[in-house]
């Protein structure tokens, strides 16, 4: 049984619904729950502070938010506020988006890494209860600082992770963050990479790779019929591998494959094209970069990530059961 495991939502289900599966996972020792904010559908801290609510023990981290769309004080205090609901509880992810969706609502990702490094020094200094003034290329602010009155004014234990899939990114989240949020659709040994540039940017904050946390999103797709479960989790690879790129070119997928998807998914994609391209997904990238099948196979292969690296994963649920998953990586 693993030590750790942590349920990752995002829009496949009612919102409410969502309430009651991280109460269930939280009756059955889950460790966090991860809300997901990626495509234009469902923001992440509205369902973070509901989960924050309705639970007593679980982490709650934001798997990922964009650091480009909100303002840097916003940030902060918006963070600030869920640690209020939930003590300790809350982490903070943060990832660098992706194109085109980022460019399709006016966000020029220029300089990733250093917005990420202004964006993760600023919040980590505000959260320290810290007057403030930067001047940075991405994050201009003077003389702030969050201005508790009526309540906790001591500084917020929030972990800064950093949603990282490329190896400049990974590098750096080893040097400035509390930990790496590894993504989903990449093969376990992709890991490898993944701990070598963590070790490299740990080094040179005078920290090891074992310093920096290290979760894993796992696309988790469980049904006791195992063909069943194969299929679901093909629709979904269908319209990830088409729509974002860092996580196709991470997967390993021929890019022949991803142009033919490509020319027939729309944005966003509809039920009726993901239907017509999913055949394109070949099974074998399915066992590969997923954990789908029968509940002994998907936990077979969620070892395979812990194995190389991962701390402890966070499940994706692809299709309706979710009872079922939380019931085969839960505790008794």
């Amino acid at each position: 049984m693993l030590d750790k495991v942590a349920l990752y939502l995002q829009d496949s289900h009612d919102l409410r619904d969502g309430l009651d599966y991280v109460k269930y996972a939280e009756e059955k020792g889950f460790f966090a729950v991860w809300q997901a904010e990626s495509r234009l559908v469902r923001d992440a801290i509205v369902p973070m502070a509901a989960y924050a609510a309705v639970t007593d023990k679980m982490v709650i981290g934001s798997g990922v938010i964009n650091n480009w769309t909100r303002n840097i004080g916003l940030l902060a205090a918006t963070f600030l506020t869920l640690d209020d609901l939930a003590p300790g509880r809350i982490v903070c992810g943060l990832g660098a988006w992706w194109d085109p969706l980022a460019a399709n609502v006016g966000i020029s990702r220029n300089k990733p890494l250093k917005a990420m490094r202004e964006t993760v020094e600023v919040l980590r200094r505000l959260l320290n209860m810290e007057r403030v003034t930067f001047d940075g290329e991405f994050h201009q602010v003077k003389d702030i600082e969050l201005d508790v009155v009526h309540g906790n004014t001591s500084p917020r234990d929030v972990k800064i992770m950093i949603g990282a899939t490329g190896p400049k990114m990974m590098q750096m989240t080893g040097e400035i963050s509390d930990g790496a949020v590894l993504n989903y659709c990449v093969p376990p040994e992709y890991n490898h990479m993944a701990m070598e540039q963590l070790a490299i940017g740990a080094k040179k904050a005078g920290r090891t790779v074992d310093d920096i946390d290290r979760p894993q999103l796992v696309v988790c797709s469980v049904d006791h019929d195992h063909d069943k479960a194969i299929d679901t989790t093909r629709g979904l690879l269908c319209q990830y591998l088409a729509q974002q790129p860092h996580i196709a070119k991470a997967s390993g997928v021929s890019s022949d494959v991803i142009a033919e998807i490509q020319s027939i998914l729309g944005w966003p994609a509809t039920h009726e094209q993901i239907e017509a391209a999913k055949h394109l997904v070949p099974t074998d990238l399915i066992y590969r970069i997923t954990a789908s099948g029968t509940p002994d196979e998907a936990k077979a292969k969620v070892q395979e990530y812990i194995n190389n690296g991962a701390t402890y994963p966070i499940l994706y649920p692809v299709g309706g059961d979710f009872k079922l998953l939380i019931d085969t990586f839960g505790k008794d």
